[in-house]
């Protein structure tokens, strides 16, 4: 068995329920989690502490569900029948969208571990807990890094 089957055997349903969390939905995370594990083989070689693999794995996973959900905003439009007959005006829904386009782009700039720990909890849902197991720190670092994430993300909105 080579080191690579090894990490994806030990690494599989980890990364597919971290998926599942971010997608809500189990065939998306099936192909993304085929397309997290292609990359990883692809860039292997770059992966240089083998033992934070299933963080450089959560990394690629996350990396490959916004590249997905980039591709499918392009596909989405204002013009779709659904947001033409809802309740929500087209003000209402082109600042909503600014206002949402902006809040990511802010939180793009937050340095690590600020931006990954927030977009875990809440793009994700995981726990504190768990995001200080996927680091390999303390609970109360994990809840001291989300409250500055968030305090940051909010100067930045400023």
């Amino acid at each position: 068995m080579t080191d690579f089957e090894k990490l994806f055997n030990e690494n599989r349903e980890f990364i597919f329920k971290y998926l599942i969390k971010m997608t809500r939905d189990i065939t998306l995370s099936e192909e993304l989690t085929q397309e997290t594990f292609f990359r990883a083989y692809m860039n292997y070689a770059s992966l240089r502490d083998k033992d934070k693999a299933s963080v450089w794995l959560c990394q690629i996973a996350k990396n490959t569900y916004f590249a997905w959900y980039n591709e499918q905003k392009k596909k989405d439009s204002l013009d779709d029948p659904e947001v033409a007959s809802s309740d929500v005006s087209i003000e209402d829904a082109f600042v909503q969208k600014e206002l949402s386009q902006k809040a990511l782009h802010c939180l793009h700039e937050l340095e690590e571990p600020y931006k990954e720990v927030f977009m875990l909890s809440v793009f994700s849902g995981f726990s504190l807990k768990d995001i200080s197991s996927i680091f390999g720190k303390s609970e109360s670092w994990a809840r001291v890094t989300f409250y500055r994430a968030k305090q940051k993300l909010l100067e930045r909105m400023r």
